[in-house]
């Protein structure tokens, strides 16, 4: 099996959230909102199931799912817009299809030493982020 993502990983890095979030349609007040936050990742991995919980001062966001199985995701607290979703692995990343009303939908996933990166893509913007796992 790839790598263990289980952790609890903190924001260090943001770029190009706004891009994204416009590609989302999300409204001005809540990008601007969002732009102060300093999210914090806990994934939990049990062989090929997963949860991921992001925790903001503003919203939070948990996603479960086993690889290679599809799913219906309602981004809730996001955009709150409905998906079908599916994530596998890529070598040793996790990469994520979401299929729905908006264009090349999805996010990537990687560890490269000590750092959590994650691409999150819609339509034609791409955000990266990079984390650090909490001691």
């Amino acid at each position: 099996m790839p790598v263990d993502y289980s952790g609890t990983w903190d924001i260090v890095s943001n770029v190009n959230s706004e891009g994204y979030m416009v590609s989302l349609g999300i409204d001005f007040a809540t990008r601007k909102i969002a732009s102060l936050l300093k999210p914090q990742k806990l994934i939990k991995q049990d062989g090929e199931r997963f949860t991921i919980q992001t925790f903001t001062t503003f919203r939070n966001y948990e996603c479960s799912f086993k690889t290679g199985e599809e799913f219906k995701e309602v981004t809730k607290g996001l955009d709150n817009r409905t998906c079908q979703t599916v994530i596998n692995w890529e070598n040793d990343k996790l990469v994520c299809v979401q299929r729905g009303e908006k264009k090349n939908r999805g996010w990537t996933h990687w560890i490269q030493g000590d750092e959590l990166h994650l691409e999150l893509t819609c339509e034609d913007q791409v955000c990266k982020q990079i984390y650090k796992r909490t001691v």
